[in-house]
């Protein structure tokens, strides 16, 4: 039978044993929302989630990692104005060489980029303490993001277990018009998907239109993909990859990835290049899209150009070609980051650092910096462009800032205008693909760079440290400031609960929302009690305070559409946890947070009818009478409110109901489950 690509790989990778009540026959497709189980191959951990993640990997007494490649990536913290990140470098790598790991340090690189450029292989399967962990879609892999214990047990060679995502194909057509970038592909996606349309669901790419797609554009569109709320997003592996891999110096880890002729999707967008202008995801949200032509003329006071999403040669080059010869304007303030230390070298080499120089941009380091809220935040009451993937209000560092997501085009147009552009209306030699990443004219006579100087950037690795052979690795000791603590214990099961509602929230309450990210919060990823002190303030600033004076006795937050979209940051789980909330009742959940939810002892709970509600005030006290029967028998939720019984969804897979009732993944995993 005919299957898809994403069904493919996921099928090679079933892990049987683990999800034993699930029907599996190979090569016929899984039914829609089965528990599944898969094999990990890889695994990637960025330092804001990676300190929590060792810390629950060391509980878990494994003296080396038993997948084929982890990787721990210094990328978010690399702002040290005190011991705290430095202490979590040291802490980082010290695990790395003791339990097997590679160990990219600070400078090196955004982890997404530079997983990209020395790890990915086409048709492996990836786990990432990071959203944004689908980028490696780009190059035929199903790259999932997920939290950090997630990723902790399956480098302690555990399954990664998910509800079997449905399959929406995306047909392309046609090709991109000057002035517009892959960034506007998955904008008009977002534009018809919005952020939950993806949930449980993987977005598949093919048709013509793709192979006019550069690997980093593809790794584009997987990469935001998450803002769809999607599982991953994923390429076929063709020619094009084939070519990514052999520039990088990793020709040998190529192999073809494709979807069966005949094979059918859950759904079907197509969307003709040809026809595709320049977007803007507008505030607050990833899914507010206008066109850049209905925007034309609006004053910006800021540009950056950089984060996992558009950091590559391929965006510097494009960023590079309209800016030649010209200067930001007076009023604007430009900013570039490379993604990663080997693109750095490459647009050294071939002069496109230089170009942005002169034009006026200011250099800043390898890292996810601004994206969240390290350095560079705008002006008060500013406008930004920015290339980047999300633009939750507050999260640029700047709360009253107005920020839109757009394409190194776009943002590149309006930094030497001032004011928002239709790149295709610029006066610029729309750049031709020159480079080894841009490999269709790879030393032709346009070409600014030669095969053998990409190959010696790509291959000067002097940044990523390799594993130890085990007889060294026992001997090394774990480096641990003063700011590392221990991850709290989950709270005991309890058969039922009564909880006061100490929030209720409205829809799309992200991550950044319920644990913000910035300068001043992420210092204190290692330190859960004190990092909880900022749980949910962004929407109750009085919401630890209230707790504390409460003694952080058991409590619910009530939340509308979409709760906990954003990041993979667990943070947002074991805060509200620590803080004493037991369960949270909204309309709907975003993937990743609900499985951190569950993951550490918080009941996720949907309600049946939604306008119920409108039933709850902050303050009311709920009554959850059958948890255990809930748990149990997989039977709905009774949540009394008010003298009124409100029905709660209980869709939870009857893995996620032991795990609740064992007090959280840990526990569960200590005691021998799968």
């Amino acid at each position: 039978m005919a299957l898809t690509l994403a069904e493919k790989i996921l099928q090679a990778h079933i892990v049987p044993e683990a999800c034993p009540d699930t029907k599996f026959v190979k090569g016929e497709p899984i039914a829609r929302g089965e528990d599944i189980a898969i094999k990990i191959d890889q695994t990637l951990t960025q330092d804001a989630t990676g300190t929590m993640t060792y810390l629950q990997f060391e509980t878990i007494g494994i003296p080396r990692v038993k997948t084929e490649l982890s990787v721990s990536y210094i990328d978010h913290n690399t702002l040290q104005t005190d011991f705290k990140n430095m202490d979590d470098h040291r802490y980082l790598q010290s695990i790395a060489a003791k339990y097997g790991l590679y160990f990219s340090r600070p400078g090196n690189g955004i982890c997404h980029q530079v997983h990209l450029e020395c790890f990915g292989k086409p048709g492996k399967t990836l786990l990432g303490s990071d959203s944004h962990t689908p980028t490696g879609g780009g190059i035929g892999m199903i790259a999932i993001g997920a939290g950090g214990l997630d990723v902790a047990v399956a480098m302690g060679g555990g399954a990664f277990h998910l509800a079997m995502p449905k399959i929406f194909g995306v047909k392309l057509t046609g090709k991109l018009r000057k002035g517009v970038g892959a960034k506007d592909i998955i904008l008009e996606v977002l534009r018809r998907e919005t952020v939950k349309g993806g949930t449980l669901a993987i977005y598949e790419y093919f048709g013509e239109g793709v192979e006019t797609l550069t690997v980093p554009q593809r790794a584009t569109i997987t990469n935001m993909g998450a803002e769809l709320g999607a599982t991953c997003s994923i390429f076929p592996s063709d020619q094009k990859t084939k070519k990514f891999l052999e520039s990088m110096g990793r020709g040998s880890d190529w192999t073809e990835q494709k979807t069966d002729e005949g094979a059918s999707y859950d759904k079907l967008i197509e969307i003709n290049l040809d026809e595709l202008g320049a977007l803007a995801a507008c505030p607050h949200n990833p899914d507010v899209i206008n066109t850049v032509k209905s925007l034309a003329g609006k004053k910006v006071t800021q540009v950056v150009i950089g984060s996992c999403t558009n950091s590559s040669l391929d965006d510097l080059e494009s960023v590079a070609a309209i800016v030649k010869g010209k200067h930001i304007a007076p009023g604007v303030e430009a900013g570039i980051a490379p993604g990663s230390r080997t693109t750095l070298l490459m647009a050294s080499k071939a002069g496109i650092l230089e170009d942005l120089i002169e034009a006026g941009f200011r250099i800043l380091e390898s890292a996810c910096g601004p994206c969240i809220g390290q350095g560079f935040a705008p002006n008060s009451e500013g406008v930004t462009l920015r290339t980047f993937n999300r633009n939750f209000k507050g999260r640029s560092g700047t709360a009253d800032a107005n920020v839109y997501l757009v394409s190194p085009e776009t943002a590149a147009a309006a930094a030497v205008t001032g004011v928002f552009t239709e790149p295709e209306t610029m006066d610029y030699e729309d750049p031709a693909y020159i480079s080894g990443v841009r490999v269709s004219l790879l030393d032709g006579k346009d070409a600014r760079l030669s095969s053998e100087d990409v190959l010696k950037c790509a291959t000067n690795r002097g940044m990523i440290i390799p594993p130890l052979p085990q007889e060294e690795a026992e001997k090394i000791e774990i480096l641990r400031g003063p700011n590392i603590k221990p991850c709290p214990k989950c709270r005991d099961y309890e058969p039922s609960l009564k909880l006061p509602v100490r929030l209720k929230a409205g829809d799309n309450v992200s991550t950044d929302d319920i644990m913000p990210a910035g300068a001043k919060v992420l210092p204190l990823r290692s330190n859960i009690p004190e990092i909880s002190k900022f749980t949910l303030t962004r929407l109750d600033e009085t919401f630890y305070t209230r707790s504390e004076e409460a003694n952080f006795a058991n409590c619910v937050v009530v939340g509308g559409e979409n709760y906990g979209q954003g990041s993979s940051r667990e943070h947002a789980a074991l805060g509200p946890m620590y803080l004493g909330v037991r369960a949270i009742i909204t309309k709907s959940f975003a993937r990743i947070h609900k499985a951190n939810l569950i993951n550490y002892g918080i009941i996720p709970i949907n309600f049946v009818n939604p306008q119920d509600y409108d039933i709850i005030n902050q303050g009311d006290t709920l009554e959850i009478t059958n948890i255990e029967e809930a748990l149990n028998t997989g039977c709905e939720f009774n949540i009394i409110c008010n003298g009124k019984t409100i029905k709660g969804t209980n869709d939870l897979a009857k893995r996620s109901r032991e795990i609740l009732k064992q007090g959280g993944l840990a526990s569960y995993t200590r005691n021998g489950g799968n």
